[in-house]
């Protein structure tokens, strides 16, 4: 009889925790705008990403924290000069805080939120006609998104809007990402 209890109770604390700490892995899709007045053409560039990401919940709020790697691409031009296509990819590491402000019972919530994202571009690569422009490594943004649960998925779009000016060269560059992503809670 003992042992029947203690393995109730195991089994309602491990349902408690699970409800308490989630995570699992989040794959995700970047639009990179640049926001410059210094080049005569910017465009905006499509890649990918992954992470793993691990949330504390709380009745109304959550905390998140994500690492993994993101890749952005874009293209600067100046009239006269040339055109400079980049392509950024390194860790990405992502702090957010937010509340549910929608519950759909045990299906899931619609969450708004709001965070800190520091970005270190690893590998970068340029294709250029005639300049160069070099990149600082380390990037910091703010972001704002929605997000819904539905069963064990997560659905997101936060924008980041870069805090650092990338460009080593002392013009202003910085970045605008709006980021759609998919997660899978194990827990």
């Amino acid at each position: 009889m003992k042992k029947f209890i203690l393995a109730t109770l195991l089994c309602i604390s491990v349902n408690g925790f699970a409800q308490f700490i989630q995570f699992g892995p989040q794959f995700s899709s970047n639009i990179t705008s640049v926001i410059s007045d210094d080049f005569s053409s910017k465009n905006s560039g499509t890649d990918v990403g992954f992470a793993a990401f691990v949330r504390m919940n709380l009745t109304l709020f959550y905390a998140q924290g994500e690492f993994g790697y993101a890749t952005s691409k874009f293209s600067v031009s100046q009239t006269g000069i040339g055109e400079t296509e980049y392509s950024l990819g390194g860790t990405d590491l992502t702090l957010i805080g937010g509340i549910k402000i929608i519950p759909l019972g045990k299906l899931g919530n619609v969450r708004i939120f709001a965070g800190y994202n520091w970005k270190n571009y690893s590998d970068i690569e340029s294709n250029n006609n005639l300049n160069y422009i070099p990149i600082e490594n380390n990037n910091s943004s703010i972001l704002g998104g929605v997000g819904v649960d539905l069963w064990r998925f997560t659905v997101d779009y936060r924008y980041l809007a870069g805090l650092t000016d990338i460009d080593a060269s002392g013009r202003s560059l910085k970045t605008g990402i709006s980021n759609f992503s998919i997660g899978f809670k194990f827990l």
